[in-house]
């Protein structure tokens, strides 16, 4: 199974995971994003990149709790919530985030 952009195949799990996240680009965070009918706002684009940040320096993709606090302790109550996240990717804010920003699924999500 893979993706197909720009010429390259990115190969990826059942689920849509990247097989490799050193494959992962902005533009296929597009791709993947109108995949699980999201358009990207800025908005969306600053929880991708927190996550990516965020597993940069833990080299683990965070449960929803561990990540509505992360944000909350960055950005604010308003933006560190479970009814942000649930506006943003409503599909389960950590598990979409993560596989449109390219990151494994995260621990505990099934």
């Amino acid at each position: 199974m893979a993706y197909e952009i720009n010429g390259e195949s990115i190969e990826h799990d059942e689920e849509g995971y990247l097989s490799d996240i050193n494959q992962w680009t902005p533009e296929l965070a597009g791709l993947l994003a109108k995949d699980e009918g999201i358009e990207m706002t800025d908005e969306h684009w600053e929880v991708i990149n927190f996550l990516r940040e965020y597993y940069e320096e833990y080299q683990i993709a965070p449960a929803i709790r561990v990540l509505v606090k992360a944000l909350k302790k960055k950005f604010g109550p308003e933006k560190g919530s479970n009814k942000y996240l649930y506006e943003l990717f409503p599909y389960g804010p950590a598990k979409q985030a993560c596989k449109i920003g390219g990151l494994p699924k995260p621990t505990g999500c099934i």
